[in-house]
């Protein structure tokens, strides 16, 4: 092989390896725009937002319209209606804190709607993953399929010499059955997972799925002590809980301030009538009267209530760290699995390439000797399937190795 032939084998290589990267890029794109749970999640982000404003508003001024029934006199006519408008401000501080309260829990649901994309590509990676092996089962097998078929059709050829026993013809309809099972299983397995796909992307469950010839093997960047760095600090759910305690820390300075004087302050209008009474001066005769200013303050009496609510903000504050505490162990506990599994991984991509090698070895030099003595055609059958299983094994494992790698970047926040 010249050095033209290598680049050019390389660059097809290449190629191939980014447009099957663009189309697995496709479906994560479709999965952020389509996703039914994704959107349901983003617009809890967006309702949470809307809060902060209503929180950080003073409340509406109270208007209030009375009639006398039976009109007061006084020296400047009698009094015949009464418009009260008032104000009520929140002690200095309050409306600080409830906007604080609602912007904490906001953040905290855009940290869930992070935590539901980061698990949603996941979700359609290793689902494409999936099926990129079995893709090359089915292709395997097929292969296996028209080699036990020659060899079949090989055994007939010899039985009929009377070089071999009739039991090799069966031997080869036997591993022919058992193939032949494993393809219609696998190509069922594909229509489960093309449809799992699709809903996860939220396309016509019918859609075709395209799978490269060879699939790529990434390796981690970062080592294993920096990934638990950045997934104690990163990770979207571990992020939530964070803004969660800051949501319950704002409510306890809300509680406490819930506990002091609210401020009021409003106008009186009061309309007045003709007096009938001669007495009465006839400048001010009928003059509405206007009182300002009206100051008025709220008595917090029931100090057990506050005490109270302050009390629940501090125990929720140390629910949420427990939570958060026990949540960092958990995912430390799946990292270490998926980890453990993302080495043995990559240690059965180089041990079934180096199996495959000497199983191919093996099954010349058998095929040989039939073909001269008509001996060993068990021990053909038997190299054939463990060649096969071989294959697949390899293929699995580098499945393994890129869903294991998905799923590390998603509990890194990525």
């Amino acid at each position: 092989m010249n050095v033209r032939t290598i680049i050019t084998a390389t660059l097809l290589a290449v190629s191939t390896t980014l447009s099957a990267q663009e189309e697995l890029n496709r479906y994560l794109e479709l999965a952020a725009e389509r996703s039914p749970a994704l959107k349901a999640k983003f617009n809890e982000y967006m309702a949470a937002l809307e809060v902060v404003p209503q929180a950080g508003a003073l409340p509406d001024p109270q208007l209030a319209f009375g009639y006398f029934i039976r009109p007061v006199e006084t020296r400047i006519g009698p009094q015949q209606a009464k418009v009260s408008l008032t104000q009520m401000f929140p002690w200095f501080g309050t409306l600080g804190a409830r906007e604080d309260v609602a912007v904490q829990n906001a953040r905290s649901k855009y940290e869930a709607f992070q935590e539901a994309k980061s698990n949603l590509f996941f979700e359609v990676q290793a689902a494409w993953y999936d099926m990129y092996f079995i893709s090359k089962a089915i292709v395997a097998i097929t292969d296996n399929i028209r080699i036990m078929e020659t060899f079949k059709n090989l055994a007939l050829i010899k039985v009929g010499a009377g070089t071999a026993s009739g039991v090799d013809e069966l031997r080869a309809e036997m591993e022919l059955a058992d193939l032949e099972n494993n393809l219609a299983f696998m190509k069922d397995n594909w229509n489960i997972h093309k449809v799992k796909l699709n809903n996860l992307v939220n396309i016509p469950e019918e859609s075709p799925v395209t799978v490269p010839d060879t699939l790529w093997t990434t390796d981690l960047v970062l080592s294993r002590e920096a990934i638990l760095d950045t997934l104690r600090s990163n990770n979207h759910q571990v992020l939530s809980l964070d803004y969660l305690l800051e949501t319950y820390r704002s409510k306890e300075v809300l509680a406490r301030k819930s506990g002091l004087p609210d401020l009021s302050i409003g106008i009186d209008y009061v309309a007045v009538g003709k007096s009938a009474n001669p007495v009465a001066e006839n400048a001010l005769n009928g003059r509405d009267a206007i009182l300002f200013p009206k100051i008025g303050i709220t008595i917090p009496l029931y100090r057990k209530k506050y005490r109270a609510m302050v009390n629940e903000a501090v125990y929720m504050q140390q629910a949420t760290g427990n939570k958060k505490a026990d949540k960092i162990n958990m995912l430390e506990s799946v990292f270490e699995k998926v980890y453990s599994e993302y080495l043995d991984a990559d240690r059965k991509i180089n041990l079934y390439r180096k199996q495959i090698r000497i199983a191919e070895k093996a099954i010349n030099i058998l095929e040989s000797e039939y073909a001269g003595s008509g001996k060993n055609f068990e021990e053909i059958l038997r190299m054939e399937r463990r060649l096969l299983e071989y294959s697949l094994e390899l293929e699995k494992s580098r499945s393994d190795k890129q869903a294991s790698v998905a799923f590390i970047n998603y509990l890194m926040g990525n």
